[in-house]
Parts: C-alpha cells; structure tokens; sequence
C-alpha cells in the first residue's frame, strides 16, 4: 500500500535543521565539547546550540 500523495513531504524530502536537540544529543555535544563528563547528572544539562 503506498503513501497518499498529500501526506508526502514537501520539496522532496529537503532535510531541516531542528532548533531542539534531544537529550541523549545534548549530552553528545557536551561530551565532545569536554563539558560533561561519565557520571554527571542528565537532568539540568546546561543550554547547548545544534551545530551548524
């Protein structure tokens, strides 16, 4: 069964950046920052800005 063409996404599937990350992204880019470490609490992570 395949997908009706109004449900499809617009201009092909042109990918956007999101403006939120995630949680288990977040702590990603901290970690490769050197701002969060193995053992730090999850919850109160500090701002962090998706990269470009």
């Amino acid at each position: 069964m395949s997908q009706h063409p109004s449900l499809k996404a617009a201009g092909g599937g042109v990918v956007v950046k999101r403006n939120v990350l995630k949680r288990f992204e977040r702590v990603a880019l901290l970690k490769k920052r050197g701002q969060w470490k193995e053992g730090d609490r999850v919850q109160g992570l500090r701002k962090t800005k998706a990269d470009v």
